[in-house]
């Protein structure tokens, strides 16, 4: 995979996690309730887009994400280093391959 899709009219911002332990939480114990599936992903992106963006935490310290708008989707997917992997997925689709650039 290399970018990320469109958001949905309900998503005006995407966020992208700092660390697997926050992105595992929101996959199992948020995405696979609302969603029944759930995926973690790990991709770089190149630090002047990123340098734009606030670091916001999510409570405590260690739940550090970025907001970025639904707008800036296309740009952010082009400052992506190499592809996006899956590392893990939970719920429904845990058994199914995952493809992984």
């Amino acid at each position: 995979m290399r970018a990320f899709p469109p958001r949905l009219p309900e998503q005006p911002i995407f966020y992208p996690v700092l660390s697997e332990a926050y992105a595992v939480q929101i996959a199992r114990d948020w995405n696979v309730p609302a969603n029944g599936s759930g995926f973690v992903t790990r991709f770089d992106v190149l630090k002047d887009f990123l340098d734009r963006y606030q670091i916001e935490r999510a409570g405590s310290k260690a739940l550090r994400e970025y907001w970025i708008p639904a707008e800036d989707l296309p740009e952010f997917n082009r400052a992506i280093v190499g592809g996006i992997k899956v590392t893990a997925v939970f719920g429904k689709d845990a058994n199914q391959p995952t493809v992984e650039e």
